[in-house]
């Protein structure tokens, strides 16, 4: 799936049910691991950059600027707040 993500977005931490491949794109996004939202942590993904968040592990993004993100992954596709599970 494409997602198209302002400027200011945040997904806070959760989870998936399989490993999640992300391609930025356009723009630029922000990705971390860990159970707690922290913007001094993570990297920054530019377009044509590839990430994997995997399963099992908690993880969370933000944007500074407007991106396109493609996720591809096994279905089917939830995503589970950390805390809900």
């Amino acid at each position: 799936m494409r997602l198209k993500l302002p400027a200011g977005a945040r997904l806070p931490p959760h989870t998936h049910p399989a490993d999640e491949r992300v391609t930025v794109i356009s723009g630029s996004v922000h990705v971390a691991l860990g159970d707690t939202f922290d913007a001094a942590k993570g990297i920054v993904v530019t377009a044509g950059g590839f990430y994997v968040n995997p399963t099992p592990l908690p993880h969370y993004l933000w944007t500074d600027e407007e991106c396109v993100i493609q996720v591809t992954g096994i279905g089917p596709w939830r995503i589970t707040p950390v805390g809900a599970r």
